[in-house]
């Protein structure tokens, strides 16, 4: 059952979508059900009531009423608290919604809602601004390497509100008011939850959007990498020692310019002779191979022509159809390259004919997916045309249907646990099994405080699996005493992390290109002493790998992500809403990072509503309060709930 609102031109669609949510479309003219979006299944059934000033739906415990004016407004059906209302711009024209046309059938679209003092808003993917509650920020609803646009949001008002739209455009959380703006779309599309807590919204949440698959069994290890091994002997020779070593390794990654050409994915034959081989000795010793395959295609390379000629590359309305620059071998300059059209089927059956051809055949099951906003150079989205829509209108589900790409091959090939790295995600990707990674950031604390919030805002977006370059990625010297320290907090921060994933580009690097590489990145290149701190942090998330898988199944079943703000777990507790800097890890584990250069002791608030013991010492410390917590260099504070036990010390 839905209801319907008409005014003049102006047509609007309330409608049960999933369990406590109601979706709102609205368009000049009619509503077209075939515009992209998030939302993947309708909801329960739907119950109808009429008030004086107005029609109202419920489903469960949200209630949507239009106002005789078309103003829509959402309460709680049990006890009438408003959750959220439409705001007018102004008291003639415009209202709460504004379409002002492009052409072609296309608008720049506006949507108002109220703003509530007291409000704190969390989600909208990952950002650089280093808030967690992103009440009062202006952000853009565009793709950008270490900038991912989720337009997902939490409200400690009690309500999820989705923006189901992919458009470039922005989002307003002003005092005064919110303002939703899609730069070129053709209808207005959101959808709004109640829950009694986050975890309820989120789950809400998942359950409209898609579901992650369960954390495959080897990816809750430690993953190794650098940019770059540039060989196999070079790669072989770095697991081997870690093999020797007894340090295990999940993962190891053999990074960019493997291949001939951008866009051949493949090996090169010359430094990669025998990939088969490679694999079948890094599973000997209990590693997997991943390896890293970019979205872009040059000239140069083989599937260039049959592509283009197949119409399988996103196009330019304004030019031809390269769309970035790129540096390769034996060319002397860098030179054009185009990117594949993941919105079209056929194009994502043709890069996965290829994968599978020249990695998956060979035994390698696991990949990384960079550069997949896509990355383009100038980013100009209104001047490219995908096989969904024109680039304004569709261009922030690009990574999404990238990932897609390569969970529906492999789920095609057989593969029961799938995870794919990406740069890059939208509402959705979840449920192709997509693990984010936060991109191409700095070497600093101030970058490692940041990361912390921004991965607190990705769990509040639906995204669970997500982390770090440990380190960072831009430079880092791992001969200088400081990028040691700071090394040893971020491996600490990432032993606890979804993901726990080595990467970066270490001095001395070299210039952009095919025979390109950092300096080391292994944990035995920061000294000896803090060697055997990184070791003792890879053998402690080794004995949590089994709390992980366990908690990991919830993750899929219930779409709660496994770092959890505090205000997840505890949100009857109002001081849990304001702490940015602290998380659980799983239920049971309170994590306290280090993030400050030189600090040996840091501040630490342990919830109300349980009881806390400190996770190395076992010591019992006071619930709803703040602490000093000791943090020597080779200590993270640790803190377990309720009497858990969890094998943090070997002993």
């Amino acid at each position: 059952m839905t209801l319907e609102y008409s005014s003049g031109h102006e047509r609007l669609r309330l409608e049960p979508w999933g369990q406590d949510a109601i979706r709102v479309r609205v368009a000049p003219g009619r509503i077209d059900d075939s515009t992209p979006g998030a939302l993947i299944a309708p909801g329960p059934a739907l119950s109808a009531a009429t008030s004086v000033d107005g029609i109202g739906l419920v489903n469960g415990k949200i209630r949507a009423e239009v106002s005789a004016d078309g103003l829509v407004s959402f309460s709680r059906s049990d006890d009438s608290r408003e959750l959220l209302s439409e705001q007018k711009a102004h008291f003639w024209w415009p209202g709460p919604r504004l379409f002002s046309a492009n052409g072609n059938g296309h608008y720049r679209i506006e949507q108002r809602f109220q703003a509530y003092d007291g409000e704190k808003l969390y989600g909208l993917g990952q950002h650089l601004h280093g808030r967690f509650d992103q009440k009062g920020l202006v952000i853009d609803l565009v793709q950008r390497n270490a900038e991912v646009s989720v337009p997902f949001l939490v409200s400690s008002r009690g309500y999820g509100f989705l923006w189901n739209s992919p458009a470039i455009g922005r989002v307003e959380l002003a005092g005064n008011g919110t303002r939703w703006v899609a730069d070129s779309a053709r209808q207005l599309d959101y959808w709004v939850t109640a829950g009694d807590s986050p975890a309820e919204i989120l789950s809400h949440y998942a359950d409209a959007t898609g579901h992650p698959p369960p954390l495959p069994s080897w990816a809750s290890g430690f993953w190794q990498s650098k940019l770059r091994y540039r060989t196999q002997d070079e790669l072989l020779t770095v697991a081997r020692e870690y093999h020797h070593r007894g340090v295990p390794v999940a993962v190891i990654v053999s990074d960019f310019f493997h291949w001939e050409y951008l866009g051949d994915w493949c090996f090169h034959a010359g430094e990669w002779p025998d990939p088969a081989a490679m694999v079948s000795e890094l599973e000997s010793m209990g590693t997997k191979l991943m390896v890293s395959v970019w979205p872009s295609v040059s000239p140069l390379s083989a599937n260039y022509q049959p592509m283009a000629e197949r119409g399988l590359l996103v196009s330019n309305e304004q030019g031809p159809e390269l769309l970035t620059t790129w540096p390769e071998r034996d060319v002397n300059a860098f030179i054009g390259a185009a990117f594949y059209d993941s919105t079209n089927a056929d194009a994502r059956d043709y890069i996965w004919g290829q994968v599978k051809k020249n990695y998956y055949d060979l035994g390698v099951r696991v990949f990384w997916l960079d550069a997949c906003e896509p990355e383009m150079k100038p980013a100009c989205p209104a001047s490219l045309r995908f096989a969904t829509g024109p680039g304004l209108e569709v261009a922030n589900l690009y990574p999404r249907e990238h990932v897609r790409a390569f969970y529906e091959g492999l789920v095609g090939c057989g593969e029961e646990e799938v995870l794919v790295l990406c740069r890059s995600a939208w509402s959705g990707s979840q449920r192709y099994g997509a693990a984010v990674w936060s991109g191409d950031i700095p070497s600093s604390f101030e970058s490692l405080r940041v990361q912390v919030r921004a991965g607190l805002n990705m769990a509040m977006s639906g995204i669970p699996w997500w982390g770090t370059d440990i380190g960072g990625f831009s430079a880092g010297d791992p001969e200088d005493p400081g990028f040691r320290e700071l090394l040893v907090r971020w491996f600490q921060y990432g032993a606890f992390s979804p993901l726990f994933r080595l990467h970066g580009d270490r001095l001395p690097n070299t210039d952009m290109g095919a025979a390109m590489t950092g300096g080391p990145n292994e944990i035995w290149s920061f000294g000896e002493d803090n060697y055997t701190v990184l070791r003792d942090y890879i053998l402690l998330r080794e004995r949590l790998r089994p709390y992980i898988g366990v908690h990991a199944k919830q993750t899929s079943r219930t779409g709660l992500p496994f770092m959890r703000p505090l205000l997840v777990e505890f949100p009857q507790d109002q001081a849990c809403w304001e702490v940015d800097d602290e998380f659980m890890f799983g239920p049971d584990l309170l994590v306290a990072p280090v993030l400050a250069q030189g600090a040996k002791e840091r501040s630490v608030y342990l919830p109300a509503g349980a009881q806390w013991a400190n996770g190395w010492t076992g010591e019992p410390v006071p619930s709803g309060t703040t602490i000093t917590a000791r943090a020597p260099l080779e200590q993270i504070p640790l803190f377990l709930r309720d009497g858990a036990r969890l094998p943090l010390s070997d002993v």
